[in-house]
């Protein structure tokens, strides 16, 4: 949590540039309580959209589809993201390809909506920081996508539901050979056959030798 406000909080402190995919402009809300405004957008997918094992690569398409309303603290955004996802199987480590589908919700609060309580000391500064400002009439969605995207992952993916993994001894996929298996000793008998391996080596070392054995008989 502390990772998620401090991305919004980077996000209110920034300066935002129109340009930028991930910049929405409002201004035809005109701060107006129920202004609507619908939209679709693709936009390159930025950097840190997923976890070691899975995620949306940098610069593959994610389409938008959002829905921009006025109310009269700020602007009420509410969309899906759909990407690629690549990453691996977490039990036998091959390449897999999913279809990510994220819903979110976020409020952008106007930059003078109620400046008692935003400056004033309330005591829950947690609250503080998980607010985000518009900047003039602009919105920048990239870390309210970055941590959708990054929620919506799975933690623990596989290629499918049964993967059977790898063997512990050797690394071969189960998968491609059902019937693999390896010949092991019961280990009932080991303890036996060691002890049977140790009374015959001493029995050797015990048995009387022929005549002319030792080497410092003359």
């Amino acid at each position: 949590m502390a990772r998620h406000s401090r991305r919004k909080q980077e996000a209110l402190n920034a300066r935002l540039d129109h340009r930028a995919p991930l910049v929405f402009d409002t201004r035809e809300l005109g701060r107006r309580p129920g202004a609507l405004k619908k939209l679709s957008r693709s936009v390159p997918a930025s950097k840190d959209l997923g976890i070691e094992v899975i995620g949306v690569r940098e610069g593959v398409t994610v389409e938008l589809d959002l829905r921009l309303e006025s109310v009269m603290e700020g602007v009420l955004v509410t969309g899906t993201a759909r990407a690629p996802l690549t990453g691996e199987c977490v039990r036998c480590l091959e390449p897999l390809e999913r279809e990510l589908e994220a819903d979110f919700q976020e409020m952008y609060s106007y930059p003078d909506a109620d400046d008692r309580s935003r400056f004033a000391d309330t005591g829950d500064d947690a609250e503080d920081e998980d607010t985000l400002f518009l900047e003039g009439d602009l919105l920048d969605l990239e870390p309210v996508l970055r941590d959708a995207v990054v929620l919506s992952l799975p933690l623990q993916p596989v290629c499918r539901e049964d993967c059977p993994g790898l063997c512990a001894e050797c690394g071969a996929r189960l998968a491609d050979d059902p019937d693999h298996h390896h010949d092991a000793a019961d280990i009932r008998w080991a303890a036996l056959q060691g002890l049977a391996e140790a009374m015959s080596d001493g029995e050797k070392d015990n048995a009387p030798r022929e005549r002319g054995d030792d080497p410092q008989e003359k």
